[in-house]
């Protein structure tokens, strides 16, 4: 997914280490994550976070080595709608949308809390989190949004945190992306709803536009604010 595809553009750059996270560490995948390529200089370190537990950020953040000393930026990816975020408003339970809430909202809260002390120490630091064109407000008339009810909610709120992390530290570029409609497992099921035989962006097109986007940012050009990583515009909140 775009998770990877990020992994392995920051590897792929001298002298970055790279800190990602997975659910499961026995997972087989984990064995392709740490088999990637890398830049003289650069290397992968692997942590355990599973969005539904809170305290999996604090102690991850916690389990790096030493020389760790800042982090530069913070690309927060998890999430998901799975089938509860796709019902529609009129019929869907509160208690699904509290658990596409949770995962969408809550584990990024809770990384941003635990990730918050390195991020101030980094020079430049940014975060980065990759939203939804369902979570535009302004947004709900033109694209149904009101289809996917949970996922729509959650994603809105991802937004707000986004807002405030920058709003609340002058010292943090914080800004929003939609990732685009992507060649991933739940952009092709969302594509075919929408009469496509896939999704139009491919996974590296899309890691490539948000990489661009998080190279260029500053507070004054992105800080605070909701982008079309694809198309490079900005979306309303």
């Amino acid at each position: 997914g775009i998770g990877k595809s990020l992994l392995e553009t920051y590897l792929q750059r001298p002298n970055h280490i790279v800190i990602g996270s997975v659910r499961d560490p026995t997972a087989d995948y984990t064995t392709t994550l740490t088999s990637l390529p890398t830049a003289p200089g650069s290397r992968l370190i692997l942590t355990t976070i599973e969005s539904t537990n809170f305290s999996d950020p604090a102690t991850a953040i916690s389990s790096l080595p030493d020389e760790i000393t800042h982090i530069d930026a913070v690309i927060a990816n998890g999430g998901g709608g799975g089938s509860k975020g796709g019902i529609p408003l009129d019929v869907v339970a509160p208690g699904d949308i509290t658990d596409v809430v949770n995962i969408n909202i809550l584990a990024p809260l809770a990384l941003y809390q635990a990730t918050r002390t390195l991020l101030q120490k980094a020079k430049a630091p940014k975060w980065v989190s990759v939203s939804s064109i369902s979570a535009s407000i302004g947004g709900v008339p033109k694209f149904k949004t009101h289809l996917a009810a949970g996922y729509g909610i959650a994603k809105a709120w991802l937004n707000w945190l986004t807002v405030a992390i920058g709003s609340a530290n002058d010292w943090i570029v914080a800004f929003a992306v939609y990732p685009g409609l992507v060649q991933t497992d739940l952009g092709n099921r969302s594509a075919k709803k929408l009469g496509l035989e896939q999704a139009p962006t491919t996974v590296e097109e899309s890691s490539g536009a948000i990489i661009r986007l998080i190279d260029n940012a500053t507070k004054e050009t992105a800080g605070e604010k909701f982008f079309d990583a694809v198309r490079g515009t900005e979306l309303p909140w």
